[in-house]
């Protein structure tokens, strides 16, 4: 979805990854900020793997330090939040330039990762594991 704002273009997208969501909005002439939920980047993925796995879009594309990403995220925990937007700002990118699809696809970063938690089983401690055996 395109939004002007007084000729400022706004892309949106939205990602989800486990029981994460994220709505991510992407200016194209911006200076490299990225802040998720009111926060900057740095503050708010504690961990390198999270920070990196929000930036691959933009590294593979050579656009990072070129555009601003807005995020808002809700649901689920920091890595599955981090794939969340990760994915958002994947799918602003092909709306943008669709050119990017063939880059972007290859990279393995336009593909919704269907993983989620199996759900508890009867008779059953958690989804698979079962009760403690005790012979006597």
């Amino acid at each position: 979805m395109k939004e002007t704002n007084k000729d400022k273009e706004i892309f949106m997208a939205t990602g989800r990854r486990k029981e994460a969501v994220a709505r991510v909005r992407f200016i194209p002439k911006g200076k490299g900020k990225i802040v998720i939920n009111g926060r900057d980047i740095e503050k708010y993925f504690s961990t390198i793997d999270n920070r990196m796995q929000v930036k691959k879009a933009l590294v593979v594309t050579e656009l990072q330090g070129k555009v601003d990403i807005l995020a808002n995220t809700d649901g689920g925990g920091v890595g599955g939040q981090a794939g969340a937007v990760s994915l958002g700002i994947s799918r602003c990118l092909v709306e943008w330039n669709p050119q990017l699809r063939a880059l972007l696809r290859r990279e393995d970063l336009l593909t919704r990762d269907p993983r989620a938690k199996e759900r508890k089983k009867y008779g059953r401690k958690g989804a698979r594991r079962s009760f403690q055996w005790t012979k006597r």
